[in-house]
């Protein structure tokens, strides 16, 4: 049987019991369908050596050989992963375009007396609903920005408002990287379509009656951009700005960037990064901070010579500001205090 998606999946899910994503590894990490598992019909090398053979050398040979791989692997999910399904079990399975690899992994579960289906269309399909959510439909909430100079505690303040009922989404951690050069998280970034599935999932669970808190972003955080839907709503939207002391943002950064401040060689690179854009004293003396341990003092002087003259660009500063909110730390008290004065600025 075949399952049409005509709309991105809900947040608990769709109605199967498991959605199998059979296409290779490197296809399931680069994006999927939320909750997917991934149970190769080929593997990676498998996947290039059928397509060597199919486009090379011979089509017959290469279905030949595909059906064979598929077949041991499918065996392999049979006595592994799926050792444990009962008789009622019901999954849906896709692949790239719902073709060959999804119709062969489906025919064995079917024969064995499961209930499977074929997402139509496979992964594509999803895809295009994604695309469409994000690329050719406005977004359909109203956005307030939370803005302020690096430092100022932006992110932290979204989890509190969050606390007290607020819509938020998390633009970073869906990024995962801080938006900064100094900003990458260890474990690297999703892909673009990755970003964009997590971005249109949590889009889908909008209240449009309710404001969206967003904190305010360039149109790329790290190497992930941001999509229409958000970076058109993020210019037209009311900005809450946060204002806070450089030295209370320095501080603030230092235990914020904890992975940097402990690997010298990291932040050595990080500063070198810089070097286009400042003159070399200036270079020099952030390293020299850094092998001396004088981290408040280089956040210091990075807010003042690096971030904020860049945090005065005439697009951001002639966004409408709807309210300030002064701290004078950022402690989780402080930032707890700051939403609910926030929450209050919008009545």
């Amino acid at each position: 049987m075949r399952y049409a998606l005509t709309a991105l999946p809900p947040p608990d899910g769709l109605p199967f019991d498991d959605v199998i994503d059979v296409r290779s590894p490197a296809e399931y990490a680069e994006d999927h369908i939320p909750g997917a598992i991934n149970l190769p019909a080929l593997s990676d090398a498998e996947r290039a050596e059928v397509g060597t053979v199919y486009v090379r050398q011979d089509r017959f040979l290469a279905r030949k050989m595909g059906a064979a791989m598929v077949a041991r692997n499918v065996a392999g999910h049979l006595e592994g992963a799926l050792a444990d399904r009962d008789g009622g079990w019901r999954p849906l399975v896709y692949c790239w375009r719902g073709g060959q690899r999804s119709g062969s992994f489906a025919t064995i579960l079917e024969q064995i007396g499961w209930r499977v289906e074929v997402l139509d269309g496979g992964y594509r399909s999803y895809r295009r609903l994604v695309v469409d959510r994000l690329y050719h439909r406005p977004l359909g909430a109203r956005v307030v920005l939370i803005d302020g100079g690096t430092g100022s505690g932006k992110t932290q303040l979204l989890p509190h408002l969050a606390r007290l009922g607020a819509q938020v989404i998390d633009l970073e951690g869906l990024a995962e990287h801080r938006g900064s050069n100094f900003g990458g998280w260890a474990g690297g970034q999703p892909s673009q379509k990755m970003f964009e599935s997590r971005l249109a999932q949590a889009i889908g669970t909008l209240d449009p009656a309710r404001p969206l808190f967003l904190e305010a972003e360039s149109n790329a955080i790290g190497k992930v951009l941001l999509p229409p839907a958000i970076w058109s709503a993020m210019g037209t939207a009311r900005v809450i700005r946060m204002e806070v002391p450089v030295a209370a943002r320095a501080r603030f950064l230092t235990t914020a960037y904890p992975d940097l401040t402990d690997d010298a060689d990291r932040l050595r690179a990080r500063i070198e990064r810089l070097r286009p854009y400042h003159p070399r004293d200036r270079i020099e003396g952030w390293h020299e901070m850094a092998r001396a341990g004088r981290f408040v003092d280089l956040a210091a002087s990075l807010i003042a010579d690096h971030y904020d003259p860049r945090y005065a660009s005439p697009a951001r500063t002639a966004r409408q500001v709807t309210g300030t909110v002064a701290l004078s730390g950022l402690t989780d008290a402080d930032l707890a205090r700051a939403a609910e004065r926030v929450m209050a600025m919008l009545g």
